[in-house]
C-alpha cells in the first residue's frame, strides 16, 4: 500500500532510517543486551545489585549529562563505567571492563544480514536517486551487508542532536550541497523520522508496519506498509 497525503516535489536523495526500516531490529537489539549482561554476569558483584541496577545507573548518568541522551553509545559506556565503579573496580580495571562489556554489545549489536530483497529494492533505487541514512542509533554499518551501500551515513550523537531535531537533515542537505526539500527521508517512527524531515523542510515517506503509539499528530507526505512499495518511486 501507498498513499500520498500531499504532492510530492521533486528529490533527489532518499534518506533512510536503519533500525525497524530496513531490518527487524528487535531481536539484534535483545541479543546485543543479552551479550553485554551475560559479561557484567561474570564480574564479582554485579548479580547481586539486582535487575534494576542497570537502569538506576543509567538514569544516574543522564540526570547528571542530559546531552548524552543525544549520544546513545556514550551514554551506555558512561552508564558502563559508574556500573564498575559502583561495584567497587579501580579506575584502570574501570575501563578495561567498560571497553570490553562495551565490544560485547557492539558486536552483537551489529550481527545483521539484511535480507536480499531489501538490498535488490536498494541498488534499484540508486540507479535513480542518492542514498544516504539518517539515524539515531549506534549500529556500525560498515560491519554489515549495508556497507557501501549509502553515499553518507548521520548518527546521532556522533554527527548532531537526536531525530526529530532538524541538526542531521541540515547537515545531510549541507553536505549534498542540496536544499533540504530535495531530500525524502524513509523511517518507521512518526515522532523521529517523520517529525524530524517535516520540521526539517525535507519530504518524509512512513513506514506504517509497527503497531504502536506516537505522540505525533503531523502526516508524512507519503504513507507505506511495505518497503517494497518504494518502488512506486521508481515506476517499477
Amino acid at each position: 500500500m501507498i498513499r500520498f497525503n500531499r504532492a510530492i516535489s521533486p528529490f533527489s536523495v532518499l534518506s533512510f532510517d536503519l533500525d525497524d526500516t530496513l531490518y527487524d531490529n528487535s531481536p539484534i537489539i535483545t541479543a546485543a543486551v543479552q551479550a553485554q549482561i551475560d559479561y557484567l554476569n561474570a564480574l564479582p558483584g554485579y548479580k547481586k545489585q539486582g535487575p534494576q541496577f542497570w537502569q538506576q545507573c543509567r538514569e544516574r548518568v543522564v540526570q547528571h549529562q542530559p546531552e548524552l541522551i543525544d549520544n546513545v553509545t556514550q551514554w551506555r559506556k558512561h552508564t558502563l563505567r559508574l556500573v564498575l565503579s559502583e561495584l567497587g573496580f579501580k579506575d584502570d580495571e574501570v575501563e578495561h571492563h567498560a571497553h570490553s562489556a562495551y565490544q560485547a554489545f557492539a558486536d552483537a549489536r551489529s550481527n545483521i544480514e539484511v535480507s536480499e530483497d531489501v538490498l535488490t529494492l536498494l541498488d534499484k533505487l540508486s540507479q535513480h536517486y542518492k542514498l544516504i541514512a539518517i539515524t539515531n542509533g549506534n549500529v556500525e554499518v560498515e560491519r554489515f551487508n549495508l556497507k557501501d551501500k549509502f553515499e553518507l551515513v548521520l548518527q546521532a550523537g556522533l554527527h548532531g542532536k537526536a531525530k526529530p531535531h532538524t541538526t542531521l537533515f541540515d547537515q545531510a542537505a549541507t553536505h549534498l550541497r542540496i536544499n533540504n526539500s530535495e531530500i525524502l527521508h524513509i523511517g518507521d517512527s512518526l515522532d523521529s523520522d517523520v517529525q524530524g524531515a517535516n520540521n526539517a523542510g525535507c519530504q518524509s515517506v512512513w513506514l506504517n508496519n509497527q503497531a504502536q503509539a506516537y505522540a505525533y499528530k503531523g502526516l508524512a507526505d507519503i504513507e507505506i506498509t511495505n518497503i517494497h512499495a518504494l518502488t512506486h518511486l521508481i515506476g517499477k
